[in-house]
């Protein structure tokens, strides 16, 4: 194997081309000319070589679907190190990185800006995807898999691979007066992708498609740029640029390539035997906190429906949670499904709900955002609302909106303030003195991220039970356990 290290020093980050014609399909075009294209550019990259190939990178990216506003850029990340390890005969893709926040507001599994970097690691192989858990564990991570698999194979060789795997179709295209020859392929189920190949032979860019259970297909855009030789015969893009959604995902110089790599991943048995899973534990009468995932769920019971706090990460997680609803209230439908705020792992179910007939209940400025992008076709791999054909019916809530039955008052309220999401929705049932409430607090987590220092979110929530007099005995979050309020006030240094 080839290990090859180069330092760049690159020029003023170059702008997105804004103008194509990526989404015009190319013409039809035999298989010859695919045949013929892609040994061009086998011998202009040496693709024909790479079996696999690692590399490590630094630069910066967004995080994805964890933007402050609804609709906004992707929150801005630093990445320390990026490396990815890919297997084309495998269908095998490994990344680890770390990276630190470098912008204050957003979500993300990232501690706030100024206070440590994150560490995390995820694979694909074949149809299962999962993440490195503690003790060398492997954590099941289904919404990853799609993702994963267009960094594979959407990769500067990986693309190549690919399109002769399923048999790409050749074309035209133009794109600033720079004629292009394309490779366009389908991988079943997964995604769809157009390789632009340069007059050099070299791949500048490809243009991708993947289902999202928030945004239904999504567009993915990744430039390579400065391709250098790194062995013999074999050449690498040397800058990495990618959009996803029409938002900056990713833009790093490559500082080492390393030819065929081994990558040797095992599926492990928890992994490929994942399925959904729930537990209900009451938390009062008619209230029921719903675990076993890494998103909660609350369900609330009126006198003739039901309504349900959060439906989060994708269809399965949000059928099971629905259906574990109607065992536990039988007859009874569910009117309303209260999503706390637009980050994608916890919208990831909403779309599931509206096709169940749930009206959504979002925050006043994310209900046009979602409007719009539940209007997308999710055509790749069509989930539950596409299915349907029905059209989600959502309530905007700005600052307060209560919801009784005459029995019981449950009150949604907009918080003000949070560095995490703007429109950031709490839910509080006054009679019961509960309190529910996603990544404002999560026990057990960045309690103490410095001495001395409190965590932004925990104060923000504190700031607006106190601004909105709520009286909270228990707090029921959408990550983690049941905290008692003295707990919470425990981890801000106040007491009760």
């Amino acid at each position: 194997m080839t290990i090859v290290r180069r330092r760049l020093l690159l020029a003023a980050p170059l702008g997105f081309l804004l103008h194509s014609c990526a989404n015009t399909p190319p013409p039809a075009a035999s298989a010859q000319d695919a045949d013929a294209t892609l040994r061009q550019v086998d011998l202009a990259t040496g693709a024909g070589k790479v079996k696999s190939i690692a590399f490590i990178a630094t630069g910066s990216g967004g995080s994805v679907g964890q933007a402050f506003a609804p609709g906004q850029a992707w929150p801005t990340m630093n990445y320390s190190r990026l490396a990815r390890r890919m297997d084309y005969d495998k269908g095998a893709i490994a990344e680890d990185y770390v990276r630190t926040r470098s912008e204050p507001t957003g979500g993300g599994m990232l501690p706030l800006m100024g206070q440590g970097e994150s560490r995390a690691a995820g694979f694909a192989l074949g149809d299962h995807a999962w993440n490195a858990g503690p003790n060398n564990s492997a954590v099941p991570s289904p919404t990853g898999l799609d993702a994963r698999l267009v960094d594979l194979w959407t990769s500067p060789h990986g693309v190549l691979h690919a399109a002769r795997r399923w048999g790409a179709r050749a074309g035209t295209a133009q794109d600033n007066g720079q004629a292009f020859t394309t490779l366009s392929f389908a991988v079943p189920g997964h995604l769809e992708a157009t390789a632009w190949i340069d007059a050099q032979g070299l791949v500048a860019r490809v243009d991708a498609r993947m289902p999202h259970p928030v945004l239904g297909d999504t567009e993915v855009i990744t430039r390579y740029l400065h391709w250098s030789e790194v062995g013999a015969g074999v050449r690498f893009p040397m800058r990495i640029r990618q959009t996803q959604g029409g938002f900056d995902a990713l833009d790093v110089s490559v500082h080492s390539v390393e030819l065929n790599p081994v990558v040797d991943l095992v599926v492990l048995e928890n992994v490929r035997q994942f399925k959904e899973r729930v537990h209900a534990e009451q938390a009062a009468d008619g209230v029921w906190f719903i675990t076993e995932g890494s998103h909660n769920s609350v369900l609330i019971e009126m006198s003739d429906h039901l309504m349900l706090v959060e439906s989060p990460v994708n269809d399965a997680r949000a059928q099971a949670v629905l259906a574990e609803a109607r065992r536990l209230a039988p007859g009874k439908p569910v009117r309303y499904v209260v999503g706390t705020h637009h980050h994608f792992d916890h919208a990831g179910g909403l779309r599931a709900a509206a096709a169940e007939g749930a009206t959504l209940v979002t925050s006043a400025m994310a209900r046009p955002y979602y409007e719009r992008i539940f209007a997308n076709p999710n055509r790749i791999q069509p989930d539950r609302l596409a299915q349907s054909g029905k059209t989600a019916t959502i309530i905007g809530v700005g600052g307060k909106q209560v919801f009784s039955d005459g029995r019981r008052s449950v009150e949604v309220h907009e918080m003000q303030g949070s560095v995490h999401s703007q429109g950031l929705l709490i839910v509080y049932l006054p009679a019961e003195r509960l309190l529910v409430q996603a990544d404002s607090y999560t026990p057990g987590l960045y309690t103490n991220p410095a001495p001395g220092l409190v965590n932004a979110n925990n104060q923000n929530l504190v700031d607006n039970i106190d601004r909105l007099a709520l009286k909270v005995d228990r707090i029921l979050p959408l990550h983690g356990r049941i905290s008692p309020m003295a707990e919470f006030l425990g981890t801000i240094g106040r007491r009760p």
